[in-house]
């Protein structure tokens, strides 16, 4: 789902792994109708009023163009802030998407996960380089992983959505395929999940590699949930959600319904020969509980990566220690760095999906005032077999666009 070589790397390898963290997708031919890509008719301020953007609208209709079904787009920069979307918000109506509907974000909630735990960090009730079995000796984490290697996936636990081991694709809850689609309303428990993955090998020792495992965050979770007595939902209302005002960002629980207007993704399977689509805008993600598991839209989140670059969530120091890059991923806390060559400089960014269906974009520059959020719908299948190309090229154009004007850096 990324742009560059460690999100490229990503966007790859880290599919074949685990299947949910990042998005690759195949469109039916002529299911959808592309759509004209439309600025929002309201002006969100006065820079943007009345300036239609020709370059922002370009990249965002090269989703359309390459067969995705949905695009909805924020960028907020020094000439205000410009919304808009593309495509249609549902198979067979020719009405658009909305320019701030709600989705399931996927792995961007991994960002949110994180500065929790930095901010416990930041009172004193968490040590980054402690053991997690300090917290939870309940569940016999390895002694040996810290907190730290839960943040930048250097634990080496088993990714309880299925991961591989000496070579060899160990499978764990389904989380993508038809499979997926056949459980898609079943309901799990964090613990319930971190248990599956403690029950499985390691996949190296910790703290010898780095590889992209949705137990680290599902464990991060636990962990703040302990720490604070408080359940993790309650922990992001009271830190993050109240405080930044993001009135549309919620983690669902056992809710499997987006509220509101929104978007619909697909699922393309094949039953006695023929493809049949089904809309999979309704989903359970317990599955991927603190890894994948949130509702939100493209303003809150705008607003929560501008904050958190902008030092308003965490100290300076835990904020430099957050976006250091590490590994071969690049990956800080919860954070990919990625250098977009010299004269675009860096951006920091995680983009996400869930099983099927969606895409998430979320980037900023260092201090938070250039950020760019999306939302991408589509008609995805099992294989996955356009988008880690399709994808990455019409992400590549749009963040090339939004951070450097357009020129390769």
């Amino acid at each position: 789902m990324r742009t560059q070589s460690p999100p490229a790397i990503t966007a790859t390898k880290v599919l074949r792994r685990v299947g949910v963290a990042a998005l690759a997708a195949a469109l039916l031919a002529g299911v959808a109708t592309p759509g004209v890509a439309t600025a929002d008719s309201t002006p969100v301020s006065k820079a943007a009023a009345g300036q239609d953007r020709p370059e922002l609208q370009k990249a965002m209709q090269a989703f359309v163009d390459a067969g995705f079904t949905g695009v909805q787009v924020r960028v907020h920069d020094e000439q205000g802030e410009w919304v808009a979307s593309a495509g249609v918000r549902q198979l067979g109506q020719a009405a658009k998407p909305p320019t701030n509907g709600r989705f399931w974000t996927g792995s961007v909630i991994k960002t949110f996960t994180a500065t929790l735990v930095l901010q416990l960090v930041a009172e004193g009730k968490i040590e980054l380089d402690s053991p997690v079995d300090d917290y939870l000796p309940e569940l016999g984490v390895d002694k040996r992983i810290t907190v730290r290697m839960l943040l930048q996936h250097t634990s080496g636990l088993f990714n309880y959505t299925g991961d591989t081991i000496d070579g060899k694709y160990v499978p764990g809850i389904p989380a993508q395929g038809d499979e997926w689609l056949a459980n898609r309303f079943k309901s799990y428990q964090p613990e319930e999940l971190v248990r599956l993955a403690l029950s499985k090998p390691a996949v190296f020792a910790p703290g010898t590699a780095q590889e992209y495992s949705n137990t680290n965050y599902t464990l991060a979770l636990l962990l703040i949930e302990k720490v604070s007595g408080n359940s993790y939902a309650e922990e992001l209302q009271r830190r993050i959600v109240r405080p930044l005002g993001l009135r549309s960002t919620l983690v669902p629980g056992d809710r499997s319904t987006l509220p509101g207007p929104h978007a619909h993704g697909y699922y393309r399977y094949q039953e006695d020969g023929r493809d049949k689509v089904v809309d999979v805008s309704r989903q359970n993600l317990s599955l991927l509980a603190g890894a994948g598991d949130l509702i939100s839209t493209t303003k809150d989140l705008q607003t929560f990566i501008s904050a958190l670059m902008g030092g308003k969530l965490l100290p300076a120091p835990l904020l430099a220690e957050m976006r250091k890059p590490y590994g071969k991923y690049n990956y800080g806390f919860g954070l990919f760095v990625q250098d977009l060559g010299p004269k675009c400089g860096t951006v920091y960014q995680h983009n996400g999906s869930p099983p099927h269906g969606y895409g998430t974009l979320m980037y900023s520059t260092p201090d938070g005032k250039k950020t760019l959020t999306a939302s991408i719908t589509l008609v995805d299948d099992a294989a996955r077999s356009l988008a880690v190309k399709e994808f990455q090229k019409a992400v590549g154009g749009l963040v090339n666009t939004v951070f450097c004007d357009g020129q390769a850096g």
